[in-house]
């Protein structure tokens, strides 16, 4: 049996690229998402609209190509960790790294969320 924050993960990652309005429902509207390193992408993002902003950002700057395909969810009642892969192109570029992502959850919705690359080098490069 999963937790129910792991279970919440795994909608959110189910519903990233194919349904919006669930992925939607499933982020607080005032969520704040912070992306670490040096990147474009890297900052704050305070509420829903900025994070579907950044969303889509990596979709148009990876001409679409960009994914994140969940590998695994550790949650208990305070934490949930998820590990994923991130990958995309960039012209010649090409992104294939892990990245976590450290969530609070909040009234069954993702409350706060602090994104990390496991690979900040050939993260902050891909993005630069």
């Amino acid at each position: 049996m999963s937790h129910p924050h792991a279970e919440l993960a795994e909608r959110v990652f189910g519903a990233f690229r194919r349904d919006p309005r669930t992925l939607a429902s499933l982020i607080a509207e005032d969520a704040v998402w912070k992306v670490v390193g040096r990147a474009p992408v890297a900052g704050v993002y305070d509420g829903r609209r900025a994070i579907f902003d950044l969303f889509k950002a990596t979709q148009t700057l990876t001409d679409g190509t960009y994914k994140a395909e969940l590998r695994y969810v550790l949650a208990d009642d305070e934490r949930t960790v998820a590990v994923y892969r991130a990958s995309g192109r960039r012209g010649e570029r090409e992104l294939d790294i892990d990245q976590a992502l450290f969530i609070h959850v909040q009234d069954g919705r993702w409350q706060e969320i602090l994104a990390v690359p496991l690979d900040p080098i050939a993260f902050d490069a891909f993005w630069a």
